[in-house]
Protein backbone atom coordinates (compact mmCIF):
# COMPACT_ATOMS: atom_id res chain seq x y z
CA UNK A 1 0.00 0.00 0.00
CA UNK A 2 1.06 3.55 -0.69
CA UNK A 3 1.71 5.35 2.59
CA UNK A 4 1.57 8.93 1.30
CA UNK A 5 -1.70 10.82 1.20
CA UNK A 6 -2.55 12.11 -2.26
CA UNK A 7 -4.07 15.47 -3.04
CA UNK A 8 -6.43 14.97 -5.96
CA UNK A 9 -8.53 17.91 -7.16
CA UNK A 10 -12.05 17.61 -5.77
CA UNK A 11 -13.65 17.10 -9.17
CA UNK A 12 -11.18 14.35 -10.07
CA UNK A 13 -11.61 12.57 -6.75
CA UNK A 14 -15.39 12.67 -7.20
CA UNK A 15 -15.19 11.33 -10.75
CA UNK A 16 -12.81 8.52 -9.84
CA UNK A 17 -14.92 7.55 -6.84
CA UNK A 18 -18.07 7.38 -8.95
CA UNK A 19 -16.38 5.21 -11.55
CA UNK A 20 -14.56 2.95 -9.09
CA UNK A 21 -17.36 2.34 -6.60
CA UNK A 22 -20.37 2.02 -8.89
CA UNK A 23 -19.77 -1.67 -9.76
CA UNK A 24 -19.74 -2.45 -6.04
CA UNK A 25 -22.83 -0.43 -5.19
CA UNK A 26 -25.62 -2.11 -7.10
CA UNK A 27 -23.71 -2.55 -10.33
CA UNK A 28 -24.18 -5.42 -12.77
CA UNK A 29 -22.00 -7.80 -10.71
CA UNK A 30 -23.49 -10.51 -8.46
CA UNK A 31 -23.66 -9.51 -4.80
CA UNK A 32 -20.59 -11.44 -3.68
CA UNK A 33 -18.62 -9.97 -6.57
CA UNK A 34 -19.76 -6.47 -5.57
CA UNK A 35 -18.37 -7.05 -2.08
CA UNK A 36 -15.08 -8.31 -3.45
CA UNK A 37 -14.87 -5.42 -5.92
CA UNK A 38 -15.07 -2.83 -3.14
CA UNK A 39 -12.29 -4.59 -1.24
CA UNK A 40 -10.08 -4.69 -4.33
CA UNK A 41 -10.67 -1.00 -5.11
CA UNK A 42 -9.76 -0.09 -1.52
CA UNK A 43 -6.26 -1.56 -1.99
CA UNK A 44 -5.34 1.51 -4.04
CA UNK A 45 -6.13 3.88 -1.16
CA UNK A 46 -3.11 5.20 0.76
CA UNK A 47 -2.61 4.86 4.51
CA UNK A 48 -0.47 6.90 6.92
CA UNK A 49 3.06 5.77 7.70
CA UNK A 50 3.20 3.72 10.88
CA UNK A 51 -0.22 2.15 10.39
CA UNK A 52 -0.69 -1.26 12.00
CA UNK A 53 -3.71 -3.37 11.01
CA UNK A 54 -4.35 -6.41 13.15
CA UNK A 55 -7.06 -9.04 12.97
CA UNK A 56 -9.01 -9.45 16.22
CA UNK A 57 -12.26 -10.99 17.39
CA UNK A 58 -15.08 -8.82 18.72
CA UNK A 59 -18.05 -10.54 20.27
CA UNK A 60 -17.30 -13.73 18.38
CA UNK A 61 -17.04 -12.00 14.99
CA UNK A 62 -13.92 -11.10 12.96
CA UNK A 63 -12.76 -7.48 13.10
CA UNK A 64 -9.77 -5.28 12.34
CA UNK A 65 -7.93 -3.12 14.86
CA UNK A 66 -6.18 -0.15 13.25
CA UNK A 67 -3.60 2.01 14.99
CA UNK A 68 -1.04 4.57 13.80
CA UNK A 69 2.32 5.12 15.45
CA UNK A 70 2.76 5.45 19.17
CA UNK A 71 -0.71 6.84 19.76
CA UNK A 72 -2.50 6.96 23.11
CA UNK A 73 -4.87 3.99 23.04
CA UNK A 74 -6.78 4.36 26.25
CA UNK A 75 -9.51 5.62 23.95
CA UNK A 76 -11.04 3.72 21.06
CA UNK A 77 -13.46 4.16 18.19
CA UNK A 78 -15.80 1.48 16.87
CA UNK A 79 -16.53 2.32 13.23
CA UNK A 80 -19.46 0.61 11.52
CA UNK A 81 -18.93 0.62 7.77
CA UNK A 82 -21.47 1.67 5.16
CA UNK A 83 -22.79 -0.34 2.24
CA UNK A 84 -26.58 -0.44 2.59
CA UNK A 85 -26.31 -3.43 4.95
CA UNK A 86 -25.47 -5.67 1.96
CA UNK A 87 -21.90 -4.75 0.93
CA UNK A 88 -18.84 -3.22 2.54
CA UNK A 89 -16.34 -4.75 4.93
CA UNK A 90 -13.54 -3.89 7.35
CA UNK A 91 -10.99 -4.47 4.58
CA UNK A 92 -12.67 -1.84 2.41
CA UNK A 93 -12.37 0.71 5.25
CA UNK A 94 -8.76 0.19 6.34
CA UNK A 95 -7.56 3.45 4.79
CA UNK A 96 -10.27 5.60 6.36
CA UNK A 97 -9.78 3.89 9.73
CA UNK A 98 -6.05 4.60 9.60
CA UNK A 99 -6.59 8.32 9.04
CA UNK A 100 -9.19 8.32 11.81
CA UNK A 101 -6.73 6.58 14.15
CA UNK A 102 -4.11 9.18 13.27
CA UNK A 103 -6.49 12.09 13.88
CA UNK A 104 -8.06 10.74 17.07
CA UNK A 105 -5.05 9.13 18.74
CA UNK A 106 -7.30 6.12 19.30
CA UNK A 107 -7.42 2.49 18.32
CA UNK A 108 -10.07 2.15 15.62
CA UNK A 109 -12.03 -1.09 15.41
CA UNK A 110 -13.84 -2.25 12.29
CA UNK A 111 -16.34 -5.02 13.12
CA UNK A 112 -17.21 -7.47 10.36
CA UNK A 113 -20.92 -7.45 11.12
CA UNK A 114 -23.15 -9.86 9.24
CA UNK A 115 -24.72 -8.64 6.00
CA UNK A 116 -28.13 -8.99 4.37
CA UNK A 117 -29.85 -10.63 2.66
CA UNK A 118 -28.12 -13.73 4.05
CA UNK A 119 -28.40 -12.36 7.60
CA UNK A 120 -31.27 -9.87 7.92
CA UNK A 121 -32.08 -7.73 10.95
CA UNK A 122 -31.22 -8.01 13.81
CA UNK A 123 -27.97 -9.77 12.91
CA UNK A 124 -25.98 -6.59 12.18
CA UNK A 125 -27.29 -4.88 15.32
CA UNK A 126 -26.51 -7.90 17.49
CA UNK A 127 -22.97 -8.01 16.12
CA UNK A 128 -22.41 -4.27 16.58
CA UNK A 129 -23.62 -4.37 20.20
CA UNK A 130 -21.38 -7.34 20.96
CA UNK A 131 -18.40 -5.55 19.36
CA UNK A 132 -18.94 -2.43 21.44
CA UNK A 133 -19.25 -4.45 24.63
CA UNK A 134 -15.88 -6.06 23.91
CA UNK A 135 -14.18 -2.76 23.10
CA UNK A 136 -15.63 -1.20 26.26
CA UNK A 137 -13.95 -3.94 28.28
CA UNK A 138 -10.57 -3.22 26.66
CA UNK A 139 -10.47 0.59 26.82
CA UNK A 140 -11.11 3.38 29.30
CA UNK A 141 -13.53 5.08 26.92
CA UNK A 142 -14.77 4.80 23.38
CA UNK A 143 -16.80 6.52 20.69
CA UNK A 144 -18.89 4.99 17.95
CA UNK A 145 -18.86 6.16 14.35
CA UNK A 146 -20.47 5.04 11.14
CA UNK A 147 -21.20 6.14 7.61
CA UNK A 148 -24.43 5.64 5.64
CA UNK A 149 -25.99 2.35 6.83
CA UNK A 150 -23.23 2.17 9.42
CA UNK A 151 -24.33 5.57 10.72
CA UNK A 152 -27.88 4.39 11.27
CA UNK A 153 -26.57 1.19 12.82
CA UNK A 154 -24.36 3.25 15.16
CA UNK A 155 -27.42 5.10 16.50
CA UNK A 156 -29.42 1.87 16.93
CA UNK A 157 -26.45 0.24 18.66
CA UNK A 158 -26.01 3.14 21.07
CA UNK A 159 -29.72 3.11 21.89
CA UNK A 160 -29.69 -0.61 22.69
CA UNK A 161 -26.57 -0.30 24.85
CA UNK A 162 -28.14 2.52 26.85
CA UNK A 163 -31.46 0.72 27.26
CA UNK A 164 -29.73 -2.47 28.42
CA UNK A 165 -27.61 -0.54 30.93
CA UNK A 166 -24.38 -1.57 29.21
CA UNK A 167 -21.43 0.77 28.80
CA UNK A 168 -22.43 2.99 25.91
CA UNK A 169 -20.11 5.11 23.75
CA UNK A 170 -19.27 8.58 24.97
CA UNK A 171 -19.99 10.12 21.56
CA UNK A 172 -21.40 9.36 18.11
CA UNK A 173 -19.80 10.51 14.84
CA UNK A 174 -22.24 9.96 11.98
CA UNK A 175 -21.46 10.52 8.30
CA UNK A 176 -24.59 10.60 6.14
CA UNK A 177 -26.44 8.32 8.59
CA UNK A 178 -29.19 6.18 7.02
CA UNK A 179 -31.63 6.40 9.91
CA UNK A 180 -34.77 5.40 7.95
CA UNK A 181 -33.76 2.73 5.41
CA UNK A 182 -37.18 2.20 3.83
CA UNK A 183 -38.13 5.87 3.44
CA UNK A 184 -39.19 6.88 -0.07
CA UNK A 185 -39.16 10.60 0.71
CA UNK A 186 -35.56 11.19 -0.35
CA UNK A 187 -33.97 14.41 -1.56
CA UNK A 188 -33.47 13.01 -5.09
CA UNK A 189 -33.47 9.70 -6.97
CA UNK A 190 -29.68 9.37 -7.10
CA UNK A 191 -26.50 11.13 -6.14
CA UNK A 192 -22.85 10.71 -7.09
CA UNK A 193 -22.56 7.06 -6.07
CA UNK A 194 -25.92 5.60 -4.96
CA UNK A 195 -29.40 5.21 -6.43
CA UNK A 196 -32.71 5.23 -4.57
CA UNK A 197 -33.84 1.99 -6.25
CA UNK A 198 -30.71 0.17 -5.11
CA UNK A 199 -31.00 1.49 -1.58
CA UNK A 200 -34.62 0.42 -1.22
CA UNK A 201 -33.81 -3.03 -2.60
CA UNK A 202 -31.02 -3.43 -0.05
CA UNK A 203 -33.28 -2.16 2.72
CA UNK A 204 -35.87 -4.79 1.88
CA UNK A 205 -33.22 -7.49 2.24
CA UNK A 206 -32.10 -6.07 5.57
CA UNK A 207 -35.57 -5.62 7.06
CA UNK A 208 -36.69 -9.10 5.98
CA UNK A 209 -39.82 -10.01 7.94
CA UNK A 210 -39.24 -7.19 10.43
CA UNK A 211 -41.19 -3.98 10.95
CA UNK A 212 -39.57 -1.16 8.91
CA UNK A 213 -40.53 1.26 11.70
CA UNK A 214 -38.73 -0.78 14.38
CA UNK A 215 -36.26 1.68 15.98
CA UNK A 216 -33.59 -1.01 15.74
CA UNK A 217 -33.93 -0.75 11.97
CA UNK A 218 -34.88 2.92 11.67
CA UNK A 219 -33.66 4.73 14.79
CA UNK A 220 -35.34 7.95 13.71
CA UNK A 221 -38.62 6.41 14.98
CA UNK A 222 -37.28 5.55 18.43
CA UNK A 223 -36.50 7.55 21.52
CA UNK A 224 -33.46 9.75 21.03
CA UNK A 225 -33.41 11.16 24.54
CA UNK A 226 -30.30 10.32 26.50
CA UNK A 227 -28.08 9.71 23.49
CA UNK A 228 -24.49 11.00 23.80
CA UNK A 229 -23.16 14.07 21.95
CA UNK A 230 -23.23 13.65 18.19
CA UNK A 231 -21.26 15.01 15.26
CA UNK A 232 -23.25 14.66 12.04
CA UNK A 233 -21.85 15.12 8.53
CA UNK A 234 -24.08 15.39 5.48
CA UNK A 235 -23.77 16.60 1.90
CA UNK A 236 -26.44 18.93 0.52
CA UNK A 237 -26.47 17.14 -2.84
CA UNK A 238 -26.97 13.59 -1.54
CA UNK A 239 -30.08 11.42 -1.38
CA UNK A 240 -30.22 11.47 2.41
CA UNK A 241 -29.90 15.22 2.97
CA UNK A 242 -33.54 15.77 3.97
CA UNK A 243 -33.64 12.61 6.09
CA UNK A 244 -30.47 13.53 7.95
CA UNK A 245 -31.67 17.11 8.46
CA UNK A 246 -34.91 15.83 10.00
CA UNK A 247 -32.94 13.46 12.22
CA UNK A 248 -30.74 16.30 13.48
CA UNK A 249 -33.83 18.34 14.32
CA UNK A 250 -35.19 15.35 16.24
CA UNK A 251 -31.94 15.00 18.16
CA UNK A 252 -32.05 18.66 19.14
CA UNK A 253 -35.69 18.31 20.22
CA UNK A 254 -34.61 15.42 22.44
CA UNK A 255 -31.96 17.64 24.07
CA UNK A 256 -29.05 15.78 22.51
CA UNK A 257 -25.93 17.87 21.94
CA UNK A 258 -25.40 17.96 18.17
CA UNK A 259 -22.87 19.50 15.83
CA UNK A 260 -24.00 19.50 12.20
CA UNK A 261 -21.51 19.91 9.36
CA UNK A 262 -22.98 20.40 5.87
CA UNK A 263 -20.26 19.60 3.35
CA UNK A 264 -19.74 19.58 -0.39
CA UNK A 265 -18.28 16.06 -0.05
CA UNK A 266 -20.35 13.29 -1.60
CA UNK A 267 -22.36 10.67 0.31
CA UNK A 268 -20.20 8.90 2.91
CA UNK A 269 -17.10 10.34 1.24
CA UNK A 270 -14.93 9.89 4.33
CA UNK A 271 -13.73 6.61 2.78
CA UNK A 272 -11.55 8.71 0.43
CA UNK A 273 -9.67 10.46 3.25
CA UNK A 274 -6.37 9.53 1.62
CA UNK A 275 -7.27 11.02 -1.75
CA UNK A 276 -9.30 14.21 -1.34
CA UNK A 277 -8.68 17.08 1.07
CA UNK A 278 -12.39 17.50 1.88
CA UNK A 279 -12.59 13.86 2.96
CA UNK A 280 -9.40 14.12 4.99
CA UNK A 281 -10.68 17.28 6.66
CA UNK A 282 -13.93 15.49 7.54
CA UNK A 283 -12.08 12.58 9.12
CA UNK A 284 -9.81 15.02 10.96
CA UNK A 285 -12.88 16.75 12.38
CA UNK A 286 -14.21 13.38 13.56
CA UNK A 287 -10.86 12.62 15.16
CA UNK A 288 -10.82 15.93 17.02
CA UNK A 289 -14.40 15.31 18.15
CA UNK A 290 -13.31 11.94 19.56
CA UNK A 291 -10.35 13.48 21.37
CA UNK A 292 -12.64 16.06 22.98
CA UNK A 293 -15.45 13.64 23.84
CA UNK A 294 -13.62 10.52 25.04
CA UNK A 295 -11.43 11.20 28.03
Amino acid sequence: MNTRRRELPFWLGAALTAIAERPGLGGPLPLRAQRRWLELVSLSLPIPSGTVVRAVSLGGRPALRVTVGATERRRAVVHLHGGAYTVGSPKAYRSMAAYLAEASGAAVYLPDYRLAPESPYPAALDDAVAACSQVAAWHDGYAISGDSAGGGLAVATTRRLIDSAERAPAAMALASPWVDPTAHALTRKRDLIVRESWGLSCAAGYVGAGDPHDPGIAPIYGSLRGLPPALVHVCRSELLYDQVSTFVESLLAADVEVTLAVQRLWHAGIAQAGLVRDAHDAVTEIGEFVRKSVV
